[in-house]
């Protein structure tokens, strides 16, 4: 677990109806650091509070156990794949869905093919 004092700098709504939040913080250990930098791109959860935390509390959150959910259903999740897909290589597709609709018709195909 990583804790660090932090500024709640921004925050933005994005498209999809999440929110990018940004925050700014002193410098580092080379341990934070290090920590920070594994935790890039990962999936897990935040606690802001304006005071410090008191040991207790910092126990408690310690001694958190829990399935981290990314939110989003597979489905979801494969759709968000394939529109970026599309925003790379739209294939000569003037949709996505149309892109969206070939794409999957390919993966029923192939997994249709593999039934006995």
């Amino acid at each position: 677990m990583l804790l660090l004092p932090a500024l709640l700098e921004s925050f933005r709504t994005l498209k999809d109806k999440t929110l990018k939040v940004q925050f700014e913080t002193q410098e580092l250990t080379p341990k934070e650091f290090a920590e920070l930098s594994e935790s890039l791109q990962q999936f897990g959860y935040l606690a802001f509070k304006k005071e410090p935390f008191r040991k207790e509390e910092i126990n408690a959150i310690q001694d958190l156990q829990t399935e981290l959910e990314t939110g989003k259903t597979p489905s979801q999740r494969l759709r968000g794949v394939l529109y970026r897909m599309y925003e790379q290589d739209a294939q000569g597709f003037k949709s996505f869905t149309t892109f969206y609709e070939h794409q999957m018709e390919l993966v029923i195909n192939h997994l249709k093919n593999k039934l006995q």
